[in-house]
């Protein structure tokens, strides 16, 4: 056998700019998920990554591997975030508070529950699973040590953890910027935080714990309708409120 015979074929790198092009895809993807839902134009998302659509396929042959491969993506992101605070931080709850910030930064509570809906059932999303798994592994080690360390109350689950962060991701709508709309989030996450807090906590929480499999089965409206929904919702609820703090005027007045 001659030493030409002998030699292993090279295993060949994407480029540089392959690269850069997929990330782009996939970032532009996410963002458009949330802002749009899943059923988004491949065309318009090539055009928020700024790049050919012809490039997008072919990193993305159809609509459901590019779905798939954001989730992937995202869940991958959550579980290196997870683990990365873990190691990081000086301690346990720190850690689980810059994971929350971070995973709303990222749009992963809006982004994962999405796609698990639109993904339940295909064949080909095994690898989209097997990523949940380590990121719920990876947010169960963080929950685990704060326990550990006594700053984290123990009723709280991974689930009321990644629900929390869906709460914390979805657009409040109005006239809000979505700049404002992002402070807001990191605001009210800040204030929510405290009520996780081990030593603050006088009674169990009320009302029950769903599991993580519960989670992943929520069914988000596509196109945005699970956001209308809640606007309605919280519309309907402050009318109520107003409507009720008229009659405790009227009758404080007796008109």
């Amino acid at each position: 056998m001659s030493d030409l015979d002998s030699r292993q074929p090279k295993v060949r790198r994407p480029r540089a700019d392959a690269r850069r092009n997929r990330e782009q895809i996939l970032r532009a993807a996410a963002d458009l998920i949330v802002e749009q839902g899943p059923g988004t134009p491949m065309e318009t998302i090539a055009r928020r990554a700024k790049v050919g659509i012809a490039t997008l396929y072919r990193h993305f042959p159809d609509r459901l591997v590019l779905l798939r491969q954001v989730a992937v993506d995202t869940l991958r992101q959550s579980a290196q975030e997870a683990r990365s605070a873990l190691d990081e931080e000086q301690d346990a709850f720190t850690a689980l508070s810059r994971f929350m910030h971070n995973s709303v930064d990222m749009k992963i509570g809006t982004v994962t529950p999405v796609l698990a809906a639109q993904l339940a059932g295909d064949d080909s999303s095994a690898e989209v699973w097997h990523e949940a798994r380590k990121a719920r592994e990876a947010l169960e080690e963080i929950l685990a040590a704060a326990r550990t360390e006594g700053s984290l109350r123990p009723d709280v689950t991974p689930a009321d953890i990644g629900l929390l962060i869906v709460r914390f991701t979805l657009p409040i709508g109005g006239p809000i910027s979505p700049e404002d709309n992002d402070r807001l989030n990191h605001r009210h996450l800040e204030l929510m935080l405290d009520g996780l807090v081990n030593f603050v906590s006088h009674e169990a929480l009320p009302g029950p714990a769903i599991s993580f499999e519960d989670l992943l089965q929520l069914d988000p409206a596509p196109d945005g309708e699970v956001t209308n929904e809640l606007r309605a919702k919280e519309r309907l609820r402050q009318s109520r409120a107003a409507g009720a703090g008229n009659e405790d005027t009227s009758m404080k007045t007796g008109s």
